[in-house]
């Protein structure tokens, strides 16, 4: 007889999701290659997942609800699942962020995590942790949902001019990550403005930070670290960077000229060349 890992379903969303999706699955009289067949995917998938080897995939869970019938257990609790791959540090700065009713963020040298595309949050991601760079890719995906909702966050970027000359996984990658950006365009609830060399020194330069605004919470400041984030309430600190940020907004291109130097950089940077 084959050995059957056991998992303890309290131990995380990974193991919870793992657990379950086991017992829905004999309940269904089905073998682990037989669902992988319903759902276009390997029997050894399955397997990974129910053994929480393997971090699903909100495809792969949209699938197995589909197959079993399970009125979109699997879809929602793949969002904590998801959440709970991101830093320790970082998940309550993103908890936040999905509650942010206005998101207002400065970057001085990489894209906004929500405004990152698949190819260059790999990149990103993989330089440090190149054994989990799938689950940490899906999770910064998931956090990206916030800007599809129905009601979505109004997000107002301030991005340094190095930001679109950093080169980011190659020439292909970054081209894809302008154009992503470029998309934004006309969308009335996303803002990018470019902050070009030119200005000289400025308010940002100690580095990237956000503001968070909410309907019925104060608002909160935060800035990123190597193994940790600083977020606090603090109205004086709040009042200062509140400021600061309104200033980085009047010294940055209009959002027009900054998609034209956003096209132009995509263009003669990372374009095709002879």
């Amino acid at each position: 007889m084959a050995h059957i890992q056991t998992l303890d379903p309290t131990a995380s969303p990974l193991h919870y999701y793992g657990g379950e999706l086991r017992r829905l699955r004999e309940a269904a009289d089905l073998r682990q290659g037989q669902l992988g067949d319903i759902i276009f995917c390997t029997g050894s998938l399955v397997g990974q997942i129910e053994t929480a080897k393997k971090v699903p995939t909100r495809d792969f869970s949209e699938r197995v609800d589909a197959a079993l019938g399970t009125d979109g257990v699997f879809s929602r609790l793949v969002g904590l699942v998801l959440r709970s791959q991101l830093p320790t540090w970082f998940q309550p700065y993103a908890d936040m962020e999905a509650r942010a009713t206005y998101i207002s963020t400065y970057q001085a040298q990489l894209v906004y995590g929500l405004l990152q595309t698949e190819e260059y949050a790999r990149a990103l991601l993989g330089v440090d942790h190149p054994n989990r760079v799938e689950e940490m890719v899906a999770a910064r995906l998931e956090r990206q949902r916030i800007l599809a909702r129905e009601h979505p966050p109004a997000l107002w970027v301030v991005l340094s001019e190095a930001a679109l000359l950093q080169y980011v996984g190659g020439r292909d990658v970054m081209r894809g990550q302008l154009a992503r950006l470029l998309e934004f365009r006309d969308d009335p609830w996303v803002q990018i403005q470019v902050l070009p060399f030119s200005v000289g020194q400025h308010t940002g330069m100690m580095g990237s930070f956000n503001l968070l605004r909410f309907d019925d919470d104060p608002d909160l400041f935060y800035m990123d670290g190597y193994d940790q984030g600083h977020m606090t309430a603090n109205p004086q600190v709040i009042r200062e960077r509140s400021v600061g940020y309104a200033r980085l907004q009047a010294t940055a291109l209009s959002p027009e000229d900054s998609a034209a130097l956003i096209a132009r950089v995509m263009e003669e940077r990372y374009g095709d060349r002879p």
